[in-house]
């Protein structure tokens, strides 16, 4: 009886011990997490060191439809919609750390294995007329080659006009890096408008977007600040500032609401604003 008893005590001290530690490496962690954010904040002219906590800040507020998965992968996350064989929207933060990441890009699409929907292959895109174009970059996934290969999953990737991808959303994607650089992190969420599109390509029937929105917020500086843009999916590419809209104006487009984590007085104000301007 006396073993059993102290065998009972010994595990129950053992509980307490593995949770307490658990919870000390927990705390480390955000300790780490928050101080490095912290530190690469430094250079920005405007920054704040009271750094709030925005874990989710990239996950927007929609209705999904019957067709509609979540992905979390460790580089974003994807609403993937299994009939238009294209995402939702896909969200992440690029950190400046991330900016400094060296992996080599991998050029091999691929069906995304979480999916338990079909996904487009290189068939669909063969001779289409239009490029596999990323909605997270692979020039932002350089900081793992895990996260490099997630980039050129199926679900990460949509029909798009050549010169777009290879253009103004290029050069959106070059300039998020650098203000990611410059501000601590950027928060990215982006997608296809598919309201009205009605053309598909491959033998998988992957639906073309009559356009493509991009929002941003820089969450951890002093005065945060957000801009949307809109680009159709067309052979053109204007100047970049031509795209810029304001936050709410891709909400009203998409239907989608972003940055909810914001207090709404800070919400409100940011994502009225169309100043392309504030970011160079």
């Amino acid at each position: 009886m006396r073993i059993m008893v102290a065998l009972a005590i010994l595990a129950v001290i053992s509980v307490i011990l593995y949770y307490s530690c658990g919870r000390q490496i927990h705390n480390a962690i955000v300790e780490t997490a928050t101080k490095a954010r912290q530190e690469h904040s430094q250079n920005a002219a405007d920054v704040t060191y009271s750094v709030p906590q925005y874990t989710g800040m990239e996950i927007p507020q929609w209705k999904s439809t019957s067709t509609s998965q979540i992905i979390e992968h460790e580089g974003y996350t994807v609403s993937y919609n299994g009939a238009t064989k294209i995402p939702d929207w896909v969200a992440y933060e690029l950190t400046r750390e991330e900016t400094k990441g060296t992996e080599k890009r991998s050029n091999k699409f691929k069906p995304d294995p979480a999916s338990r929907y079909r996904c487009a292959t290189d068939a669909d895109y063969y001779k289409s007329g239009y490029d596999k174009g990323h909605m997270a970059p692979a020039g932002d996934m350089k900081w793992s080659s895990t996260v490099m290969l997630e980039s050129f999953y199926y679900t990460n990737v949509a029909p798009q006009a050549p010169k777009l991808n290879r253009g103004a959303w290029k050069k959106l994607e070059e300039n998020i890096r650098k203000w990611a650089g410059r501000d601590s992190a950027i928060v990215v969420v982006c997608g296809p408008v598919t309201d009205g599109s009605t053309k598909e390509i491959g033998p998988n029937e992957v639906l073309v977007p009559r356009a493509f929105y991009k929002v941003i917020t820089a969450p951890y500086i002093k005065n945060p600040r957000a801009i949307g843009f809109i680009f159709p999916n067309e052979n053109y590419s204007g100047r970049l500032e031509t795209y810029a809209v304001s936050v709410d104006s891709v909400e009203r487009i998409t239907g989608m609401d972003f940055f909810t984590q914001y207090p709404d007085s800070i919400e409100e104000k940011i994502e009225k604003s169309n100043d392309y301007e504030a970011w160079l």
